[in-house]
């Protein structure tokens, strides 16, 4: 081992670490969460399911006024809860045992066919490409440039950095979200039959924009069609805002318009808002990259999913699900599968025990974070590399990016 003094000042907490010990506790601390785990989470999710109802109910029984403040913002809110409440933790089968019913099982929501979509989550992205994308290439590669939520490296290529940012925010769920799931599930395929990329076609490691998919299409390069992905994923969704405010004709072209540009407007203001959580949560000069993959729910899987994560503030039903329970995001990698009530008792008890081992806990309000954020992509600031030498090489694993391996 190299002497202290050759490793910069912040990562010194490294050469005391106890990692087995720290992976130790975490672990237990998850058995004993989940198997407490019962009816109160149930009642909660139904919670959380009814202020969505509530949003849309408000949102869509006043879309025929012209463009207000209470009718996009219900609108925002109700995209926002369907994508990082229930898409989010349903996509990680967190309620399937829960739930005696079977309404809220990953294998039954909004999949499985259009109607299953435009019933339980109904956005930009396939929610089985969705639940490829951010299930496995985002938490299995959690920090390394594999990631596809790594902005350090996504934003690599943009050249007015600072107006990609802000357009990005605005943008991100049709122009990168929709097609980068997308190709994260059709190199799903390719990994159940034990296939090698072609030669010329996607980088497994490089983000997916609809620039891009349009771009690799005329060439004869893409990894699927263009019509395909828009007849099956964008258009279902953009023929959305022109039917649901349809009733609203009968009462003249006016009130058509309005409902139109409400629903437009509460999209955008969805993205927006769901960038700010998301964006930040793997993003700053205090957090860690990876320069090699590791096995899940090892202790370095444990310990990366707190150095290269950050929560904000949390605790309240109001600030938890305005932040869409991404402010839990230390405890959600930790362990996907837990609900979301469950993760919000984790955290204190998370906190103490990276405290007790002196592993790094980062917790700031989440416009402090967007900031960091920010500077990540715009290349002001520089994401941590953690030191290779420190690593425990018996957690090492190698994905085979170009020949995929069954998910």
């Amino acid at each position: 081992m190299q002497a202290a003094d050759t490793y910069a000042a912040d990562d010194r907490w490294l050469l005391d670490l106890d990692l087995v010990g720290f992976a130790r506790e975490i672990d237990a601390l998850g058995r004993s969460l989940r198997s407490e785990q019962g009816d109160d989470d149930m009642e909660h999710l139904q919670g959380v399911v009814m202020a969505s109802d509530v949003c849309a109910f408000v949102g869509l029984a006043t879309m025929w006024m012209e463009p207000n403040v209470l009718t996009v913002l219900a609108i925002c809110l109700w995209s926002h809860s369907r994508f990082t409440m229930l898409g989010h933790h349903i996509g990680h089968g967190t309620y399937n045992r829960l739930d005696k019913n079977n309404v809220y099982n990953n294998r039954t929501f909004a999949v499985g066919g259009l109607w299953r979509r435009a019933v339980d989550w109904f956005d930009w992205m396939l929610p089985e490409a969705w639940m490829v994308h951010h299930n496995h290439s985002h938490h299995y590669r959690l920090g390394e440039v594999a990631d596809p939520d790594n902005i350090a490296h996504a934003s690599r290529s943009w050249k007015n950095k600072e107006g990609m940012f802000i357009v990005a925010m605005h943008t991100w769920k049709w122009a990168f979200g929709g097609p980068q799931t997308y190709k994260e599930w059709k190199l799903s395929s390719l990994r159940k039959q034990r296939q090698q990329l072609p030669p010329g076609t996607v980088d497994p490691q490089e983000p997916m924009s609809l620039n891009q998919a349009v771009k690799l299409d005329r060439e004869g390069r893409g990894i699927f069609q263009l019509q395909e992905y828009m007849n099956r994923v964008m258009i279902p969704y953009v023929l959305r805002f022109l039917m649901i405010p349809l009733p609203l004709a009968v009462f003249g072209p006016h009130f058509y318009v309005h409902g139109l540009a409400n629903l437009v407007l509460g999209d955008v203001l969805a993205q927006i808002q769901d960038y700010i959580i998301i964006t930040p949560q793997h993003a700053g000069s205090d957090l860690y990259r990876f320069e090699h993959g590791c096995k899940p729910n090892s202790p370095t899987f444990y310990l990366r999913a707190v150095i290269s994560t950050a929560n904000c503030c949390t605790g309240g039903d109001v600030n938890d699900f305005l932040h869409g329970y991404g402010n839990y995001q230390i405890e959600h990698h930790l362990w996907p599968d837990l609900s979301m009530l469950s993760m919000r008792k984790a955290q204190p008890q998370v906190k103490a025990i990276c405290k007790r081992y002196g592993v790094p806990y980062v917790q700031e309000h989440i416009f402090v974070r967007f900031k960091k954020a920010f500077d990540i992509a715009t290349c002001r600031e520089k994401m941590r590399w953690f030191p290779v030498e420190l690593e425990r090489k018996a957690d090492f694993m190698d994905w085979k990016d170009d020949i995929v391996m069954a998910v």
